[in-house]
């Protein structure tokens, strides 16, 4: 099935899109902040329709992690967060920043977006976003949006986007914050900020060290070691006219070790923003941002050093019509590429307009999507997407839509030296889904289910040359389903999730590698006055290495515990057990996964 738009649509939907940015303009503020006034159960979000909507008016399937989770669970990892979540499976090379993978409905990194604070992270030479280089104690909130959004966000978001958030700062006066702790594998963590408010100025100031002795990453094999130092700095004024600017910048670097070698890392996010407020109906947003991904390998073949950044001007406005709202938007980018590898091509760039319109029609609602891409390295892409939704009565919403994406060939995939094919076309999906959601005072459940069809899936194989490279041969189907619910009750806080995934390559019939078919994940924790008690469960079944099958990893059962005790104002100690009953598994061939592992750590402030 051929999903691109034949050159007359193409025309009529770059017009179409231009049109509405040259009569319309608006824009709406990504900040976290906007959503820790509602209700835990049905949270504001603004990853799933670039505009702020309860989980339940989003039309989308879509989780949030809150700054309450966050605190709770204190992971040593980002991807401890994330594992088991509704939809969301991750794969990795070993503990503690090796290297990892996080499938969203079957999709991999490379194939969903990251985003922190608006600006997208990844490497432009592997495609995906390394999420074991982030620090979670950066974060106090994290969007977990299920299903295709490239008509919203562009290449890549196939299987979905996760949208991180740093502190904002929106407590009167300054509010410091100093954690300190360690534990297993001689790990010692520290951390301290300081976020606030004084007048229209928000500030956010954050520092982070986390190093650690690490363990083996294969049987009988030596400790594999682990530094990450991370810094956060975040500023934002409001004037008397509305008018609001911004600055953020989020930098981690480290050294990682793994069999064969080592690395230093540099993963950073940097933007300045201005907000302007044109009419009672009408503002207006610019952000211009900067990625960047670098990483300095020493192993066995000599090394190598590559060096991707990429850089955004982002236009986006927004348009109320009372009950309803017009989207549009431009975006322009440059990816860059400095590597001691020799690649062909160092540095593409890429046009794109947007537009979404969101109707409310109560008790019936639409959501309307259309992005056109123009990229210099492989071609132009029209993505778009329709998304109704009908309150059956106060508590229940059915919704349904079907959306398409693509996934850009990386640098890899078309460049890398003797191998690299730039002939590829990008990866095409279309994505149905149907869902209905349940929201009450103090529970909420939720259940989608869903089809993604693939075509031009980009796969890596041998050639008669004996040299692996890219092509577009595989036609990929991933059917699935998702349950989801969550209760606050009198001191308990539970949350339950229930993924099944379908994915099937069409031509062999075979599952897609490294993929569970079943996923479950359940969260309780109780507050008992000063004292608060919890844990995790996250089981997966079985899962295959290979696109032939032939390797079969066994499924697992995680079980991870958690103390605290507020012992004096504003102080509190933590115990976490991760991996309590120490359960060896692998979700990558003959690579092992960290064991029991023990931290204690003492906080202050909120």
């Amino acid at each position: 099935m051929n999903h691109r738009f034949h050159t007359t649509a193409k025309r009529a939907a770059f017009c179409m899109a231009a049109l509405s940015l040259a009569i319309s303009f608006s824009a709406q503020a990504q900040y976290a902040a906007a959503t820790t006034e509602l209700a835990a159960l049905d949270p504001v979000v603004v990853t799933a329709a670039l505009a702020p909507r309860t989980a339940n008016e989003s039309l989308s399937s879509v989780s949030v992690l809150d700054e309450a989770t966050f605190r709770r669970q204190d992971p040593t990892s980002l991807t401890d967060l994330l594992r088991g979540q509704p939809g969301v499976d991750v794969t990795s090379n070993g503990s503690f920043g090796k290297s990892s993978s996080v499938y969203l409905r079957g999709a991999p990194s490379d194939a969903s977006v990251l985003m922190i604070d608006g600006i997208r992270l990844r490497s432009a030479t592997a495609g995906g976003a390394a999420f074991q280089y982030l620090d979670p104690r950066m974060f106090d909130r994290a969007e977990i949006v299920r299903g295709p959004r490239g008509s919203l966000y562009g290449a890549d978001a196939v299987g979905g986007v996760i949208q991180l958030f740093t502190p904002d700062g929106d407590e009167e006066g300054p509010q410091p914050r100093i954690s300190v702790g360690g534990g297993s594998f001689n790990t010692q963590r520290l951390s301290a900020g300081v976020s606030g408010r004084e007048g229209g100025t928000r500030y956010s100031f954050a520092g982070s060290h986390f190093n650690t002795d690490g363990q083996p990453i294969r049987q009988g094999g030596e400790d594999k070691g682990y530094d990450n130092t991370s810094a956060l700095a975040r500023v934002a004024h409001t004037f008397e006219s509305g008018a609001e600017v911004g600055v953020l910048a989020l930098r981690a670097r480290g050294n990682n070790e793994y069999d064969g070698g080592e690395n230093d890392f540099v993963q950073q996010v940097a933007g300045i923003y201005g907000e302007l407020p044109i009419t009672d109906t009408w503002q207006s947003r610019l952000t211009l941002s900067e990625a960047r991904d670098e990483l300095d390998t020493i192993d066995n073949f000599g090394g190598s050093v590559i060096d991707t950044r990429t850089q955004t001007a982002r236009w986006q406005n927004n348009f109320q019509f009372g009950a309803h709202e017009l989207i549009a938007g431009a975006e322009i980018s440059e990816d860059r590429v400095s590597s001691t590898n020799d690649f062909d091509v160092t540095s593409r760039d890429n046009t794109a307009v947007f537009t979404q319109g969101l109707l409310d029609f109560s008790p019936f609602a639409i959501q309307a999507s259309l992005r056109y891409d123009d990229n210099e390295a492989y071609g132009d892409e029209v993505t778009g997407s329709l998304a109704l939704g009908y309150d059956l009565d106060n508590y229940h919403t059915l919704r349904a839509s079907v959306g398409t994406a693509f996934k850009a060939p990386s640098f890899n995939d078309l460049y890398w030296p003797n191998s690299g094919n730039p002939d590829l076309n990008p990866e095409t999906s279309e994505t149905v889904e149907v869902g209905v959601r349940g929201q009450y005072s103090q529970w909420f459940w939720d259940l989608a289910a869903f089809q993604n069809d693939y075509d031009d899936l980009i796969a890596w194989a041998p050639t008669s040359s004996g040299l692996w490279a890219p092509q577009n041969v595989n036609h990929a189907r991933i059917r699935g389903a998702e349950l989801s619910s969550g209760v606050e009750v009198s001191d308990w806080t539970l949350q339950a999730a229930f993924t099944y995934l379908d994915p099937e390559d069409k031509d062999t019939g075979n599952r897609l590698a490294r993929r569970a078919t079943q996923s479950v994940r359940l969260d309780a924790d109780r507050e008992l006055g000063d004292w608060s008690l919890g844990g995790s469960l996250v089981a997966q079944n079985h899962r295959y290495d290979d696109a032939a099958n032939t390797q079969r990893l066994n499924g697992y059962g995680l079980v991870n515990l958690r103390a605290g005790w507020q012992f004096a104002p504003l102080w509190t100690a933590r115990v976490t057990v991760e991996n309590a009953f120490d359960k060896e598994y692998e979700t990558t061939s003959d690579y092992i996964n960290a064991g029991r592992a023990g931290f204690l750590s003492v906080h202050f402030g909120q």
